[in-house]
């Protein structure tokens, strides 16, 4: 795989964005959304990861972060990645899900050409990072971030938006703490 768009550093920060397969809107669903959540703050707490800013949409989650305390982002990506397929194919198939059927025959056909064997693909490959090397740059990507539920027409203003770290710069309670930046 390249590295063009993978973060193989430590302690520098990326915008990222990981993508399920297909685009699917998997996140629609509180109880899936929380298990993104919370693998997050293991991550944090566990696996040096700083968050700058984040907004977790139906289909995808944009990051502002870097990994620290040794760690790689790459790594952190990856297990995080890993971790959280398996915890959402666990609730598709032990809570009530309407799609049921339909995803994880979705998630099945997505890793048939793989050459590893895998039984279910719920992340696209990568997540495009790119490194973070001027203000303008992270004032640019957390305007993005923060202004993608407002771009969809879900929220009028960002930070009404629960899934986003606009909650937190606007000083609203938020499930997932991050590292404020001074963006003025």
């Amino acid at each position: 795989m390249s590295t063009k768009y993978k973060a193989t550093t430590t302690e520098e920060a990326y915008f990222i964005t990981i993508t399920t397969v297909g685009w699917i809107d998997i996140f629609t669903r509180l109880n899936q959304k929380e298990i993104i959540i919370k693998a997050l703050n293991y991550c944090q707490q566990n696996k040096g990861l700083e968050v700058y800013a984040y907004c977790l949409m139906s289909s995808h989650i944009h990051l502002l972060c870097k990994a620290t305390n040794g760690y790689i982002l790459s790594d952190v990506i990856r297990d995080f990645k890993k971790f959280t397929s398996k915890n959402i194919i666990k609730v598709i198939i032990n809570e009530p899900e309407s799609r049921r059927e339909w995803l994880l025959d979705y998630f099945q056909k997505a890793c048939q050409h793989l050459k590893r064997e895998q039984q279910f693909k719920v992340w696209q490959d990568g997540y495009h990072a790119e490194i973070v090397e001027t203000n303008w740059f992270i004032k640019q990507k957390v305007n993005y971030i923060h202004n993608n539920p407002v771009k969809d027409k879900i929220v009028q203003f960002p930070e009404d938006y629960y899934f986003s770290s606009a909650r937190n710069y606007a000083g609203l309670q938020n499930d997932l703490e991050v590292i404020l930046l001074d963006l003025f």
